[in-house]
């Protein structure tokens, strides 16, 4: 789907160095404001001894799910690496929706409405101007690789980015990136490709399903691996049935309260006709392009 007529650009972006990070990473990205995902997601890196200098979430802390002031409360008592995703980006500057990029008149455009009045409400002045400080991407030197952390694309905060997008498309944004390993975030699906001796890296997201007919929400792992990089795509199965019933207390919107349940998106509107056609079907990652593992883990009350 192409992005609304007036996307966030990110021409003259504020980019972090972390310098030289070393020991696994743990990547996130879309928390929405599921503190149940979140916590059971730092149950995991605890039990892993990964500290929060070492954790990553690729923007969009708040959104669908009924508790972003805890959720952004956490994020910064954890001291955990974060960037912003267009929420983040609007809030900050007060803007009048979420920016997300979905076509005005489509269900997610009307469903974002609901959402961000709400979210809009929660968020104060002092985590806003926490918000607006943050960079706009990451970058930083592992196990000899250049990475480069964005939340939609190199220039567009709220670009969708998918397994489907044609390669060109990629072959562009690392040419621009300059990185060997691009972490990104945004589009909800986690997946890991293969563009020559480069690799472009979504975790999915942590606060909603992946639209694959699972309560399943998704993580990941990169850690060294003898000479090479090893991405480990994590399942992460939650205490979904509070996430969904503080949504129906909230008053959120219906479809986005029982894609927790359900594990089905209330609109694919956003999604290639690829993606759409992958609807229902439990994500595995065998037989990828780049050779991933994929585990389920079970964390919290389930």
């Amino acid at each position: 789907m192409t992005a609304n007529a007036d996307p966030i650009g990110l021409n003259n972006a504020k980019i972090n160095d972390l310098g030289e990070l070393s020991g696994p990473l743990a990547i996130c990205g879309g928390i929405y404001g599921n503190l149940e995902a979140l916590n059971a997601f730092l149950e995991l890196t605890d039990s892993l001894g990964i500290p929060g200098n070492n954790i990553i979430h690729t923007g969009d802390i708040v959104a669908y799910c009924a508790d972003p002031r805890p959720c952004v409360e956490q994020i910064i008592s954890r001291e955990i690496h974060n960037i912003k995703g267009n929420v983040e980006e609007s809030l900050a500057f007060n803007a009048d929706d979420c920016g997300c990029g979905f076509e005005e008149g489509t269900a997610c455009d009307v469903l974002s409405n609901q959402w961000y009045a709400y979210v809009d409400a929660e968020i104060g002045t002092e985590h806003r101007k926490w918000m607006s400080d943050l960079p706009d991407q990451l970058s930083f030197r592992y196990h000899g690789r250049r990475v480069r952390v964005l939340h939609g694309s190199n220039s567009e905060v709220n670009e969708f980015v998918f397994p489907s997008t044609p390669g060109a498309r990629y072959e562009r944004m690392f040419h621009e990136t300059g990185a060997d390993i691009v972490i990104a975030g945004h589009s909800g699906l986690p997946y890991t490709l293969n563009r020559g001796d480069r690799i472009w890296h979504n975790s999915g997201a942590l606060g909603m399903p992946a639209n694959d007919g699972t309560p399943r929400v998704w993580c990941s792992l990169i850690v060294p691996d003898g000479q090479n990089v090893r991405i480990e795509h994590l399942a992460l199965s939650y205490d979904f049935q509070t996430a969904h019933l503080k949504m129906v207390q909230a008053g959120l919107p219906h479809g986005y309260a029982t894609a927790l349940k359900s594990g089905l998106w209330p609109s694919l509107d956003c999604l290639p006709e690829k993606e759409k056609a992958a609807t229902g079907i439990p994500i595995t990652f065998e037989g990828d392009e780049v050779p991933t593992a994929s585990r389920e883990i079970s964390l919290g009350s389930v």
